[in-house]
């Protein structure tokens, strides 16, 4: 009988062992505070130590192709916007680790690099301010979704005191551990566009600042209401490129050629504290660098901007067998390995907290991701518009 029994014994171990494995390599059951941070943060990971970085020479190497851009004109312009062409370019981003600058991220799902094809449309030349979010505001009495409750039905396990409207903040930290990205983000009740940091915040006398805590349906109900829409993740590229191929940034292959700052981003030491060296500490006004090939300003930092695209990973894989991509509009579905239930859309550019200590994806062809009804006080948009070529 025992002699029996001893298979079905080892049996019961083997699947408690499996079981324990598992539970090791996921996340233990989150609160609401801590779903919300999740939701929000475009970049958590300090990526791998890969094999295959790709120095930034020569437009890329072999990994890139020349961009053709086309020739054809608009028929009307639109104050506050400029012309992009559009054309055929190669999309991605090829490894940065090992290069000067380049970060500890291996940006995996900028890959494989692959030729894509967008027609010409107009774009804002700014991320969309507070001024100009605020006479959306009030035209439409718009309210947004960090000033609006959470539901039951979003959080059933949440107690009903928590279930406070708000949103994510950034909060700098002493912390050395880089893994644990709760220690500088907070969900903060009262946060919202109007109070950045809480409810004793304000944006008196930044008007001329991106808007942010911006969740992306809050987004795409401004863009509708302008008349505009939100840009695809490939429209996106394509326009911070200016005309280029494969360089590192949207300015070029330095980070600060002749020793300038081009960007707002994080300097210091991360997340403890900001020094400022490119002039300012946390978000910017618009318009503080030079623009870009196509006259766009602040296409790298400041804040993340959202694309119409839903987020995949593994998206790039799936279309590099064509020869060319026409106007791709992202995936059908959304799927992100670090958090599979949330419905998370795109974000590019990066933001005023992006550093080569943390996160790095002020580079070009890099990406972010949050869920779409989430926001936080880095990430804002900006729109594009549809109009006849000649």
């Amino acid at each position: 009988m025992k002699v029996m029994q001893l298979p079905a014994v080892l049996f019961f171990l083997l699947l408690l062992s499996i079981a324990c494995n598992e539970h090791n390599n996921f996340p233990q059951k989150k609160d609401m505070a801590q779903s919300m941070v999740d939701n929000a943060v475009s970049c958590t990971v300090m990526g791998l130590t890969p094999a295959d970085s790709v120095a930034y020479m020569r437009e890329g190497g072999k990994e890139f192709r020349p961009t053709v851009v086309n020739t054809a004109k608009p028929t009307i312009n639109v104050k506050g916007m400029v012309w992009i062409p559009g054309g055929e370019y190669s999309m991605g981003n090829v490894n940065p680790v090992g290069m000067s600058d380049g970060g500890k991220e291996s940006m995996n799902d900028a890959r494989p690099v692959h030729r894509v094809y967008v027609s010409g449309f107009l774009m804002d030349e700014t991320e969309v301010t507070n001024a100009e979010f605020a006479a959306f505001v009030k035209a439409a009495g718009y309210i947004t979704v960090a000033e609006r409750k959470p539901s039951k039905e979003e959080f059933p396990d949440a107690p009903e005191e928590n279930l406070v409207a708000g949103s994510v903040v950034f909060t700098p930290s002493p912390t050395t551990d880089l893994n644990d990205h709760y220690q500088w983000w907070n969900y903060v009740h009262g946060a919202d566009w109007q109070h950045p940091f809480g409810p004793t915040s304000d944006i008196k006398g930044k008007e001329n600042y991106p808007v942010v805590h911006i969740a992306w349906e809050d987004a795409a109900a401004y863009a509708k209401w302008a008349g505009k829409r939100l840009p695809t993740e490939a429209e996106w590229e394509f326009a911070a490129r200016g005309g280029k191929a494969g360089e590192m940034y949207t300015w070029g292959n330095q980070l600060k050629p002749n020793g300038k700052w081009m960007a707002n981003i994080y300097e210091g030491r991360f997340p403890a504290y900001d020094e400022g060296l490119d002039g300012f500490k946390g978000i910017a006004p618009v318009m503080q660098f030079p623009a870009n090939g196509y006259g766009l300003y602040d296409m790298a930092g400041n804040v993340w901007e959202w694309c119409s695209d839903w987020y995949r990973q593994d998206y790039y894989q799936t279309i590099s067998n064509e020869a060319v991509v026409k106007n791709p509009k992202g995936p059908a579905d959304s799927y992100d390995p670090a958090e599979p239930g949330e419905k998370k859309k795109v974000q590019r550019g990066g933001s005023f907290l992006c550093t080569d200590q943390y996160c790095t994806r002020y580079m070009i062809g890099s990406r972010g991701k949050g869920e779409y009804r989430s926001s936080s006080n880095h990430v804002g948009f900006r729109c594009v518009k549809d109009v006849p070529v000649q």
